[in-house]
């Protein structure tokens, strides 16, 4: 912090600058993922702001994603963009672990109901036939990722309601108590902006770029076991594949 520089003429807020001083210094390496970012009283004391001025700069760091907060820690360095593989078929516990990230979920709704024409065709339903939702905020090193909704024909996990915490691995409970491992699955991936409702549970503003991800997934014998919509911050995630080309040799 002692390189950092405020002008106190500007019209910039103060707190913004010296956001955007952290932000640059996350970007070029200088502080690493995992790293304690200057605490607040550091902050205050060096650049000689308001400790209001300092605790501003760190909530609207956290907000970017470039930074999470852990209570009596400090605030760290998050880690890179999370990035989507289509070739790859994790839950998001996998994801996060596999990147060195520790998850977890806030649940917003979880139950029995009936599924709306969509769901009903992508799980191949009878027109009485329910599903479980679960809706989650999903979050990493306490910052939030993205809000999954999943839905499951009832039938195929009874008790489901009674049983599975739903904070927990989704998919590590139908492999355990049900024998149902997700083998293949269908994703698109489609560009969009965050609502109002969406921006407040990513901690984004109204209209920040989102990617929104519908999964199908399937067991060994073909049949859907899910059907699952997800709305990852655009900021904290990118889609990445690998493409070959096959020439043919023309003689």
């Amino acid at each position: 912090m002692a390189a950092v520089v405020l002008d106190r003429q500007s019209v910039v807020p103060l707190y913004f600058q010296i956001q955007q001083r952290l932000s640059e210094q996350i970007r070029s390496g200088e502080l690493k993922p995992g790293e304690l970012v200057p605490s607040e009283q550091e902050i205050s004391a060096r650049l000689r702001v308001s400790r209001m001025t300092a605790r501003q700069a760190l909530k609207s760091l956290c907000s970017r994603g470039l930074a999470y907060s852990q209570r009596g820690k400090g605030t760290f360095v998050s880690r890179m963009k999370l990035e989507k593989n289509f070739r790859q078929l994790l839950s998001f516990s996998e994801e996060m672990k596999d990147r060195g990230s520790r998850p977890r979920s806030k649940v917003l709704a979880f139950k029995r109901i009936h599924p709306d024409e969509e769901v009903a065709e992508a799980l191949h339903l009878g027109p009485a036939e329910e599903v479980i939702f679960l809706r989650r905020v999903r979050i990493a090193d306490s910052a939030p990722l993205c809000i999954e909704a999943a839905n499951l024909p009832a039938r195929l996990c009874p008790e489901l309601l009674e049983r599975f915490e739903p904070s927990g691995s989704l998919y590590r409970e139908l492999a355990e108590h049900y024998g149902l491992q997700v083998h293949m699955a269908d994703e698109v991936a489609e560009a969009s902006v965050a609502t109002g409702a969406e921006a407040k549970l990513l901690r984004v503003r109204r209209r920040s770029p989102v990617f929104r991800f519908t999964r199908t997934a399937y067991l060994h014998t073909g049949q859907p076991i899910e059907f699952v919509e997800s709305t990852y911050r655009g900021d904290r995630c990118k889609v990445v594949n690998r493409l070959t080309r096959h020439l043919e040799i023309v003689s």
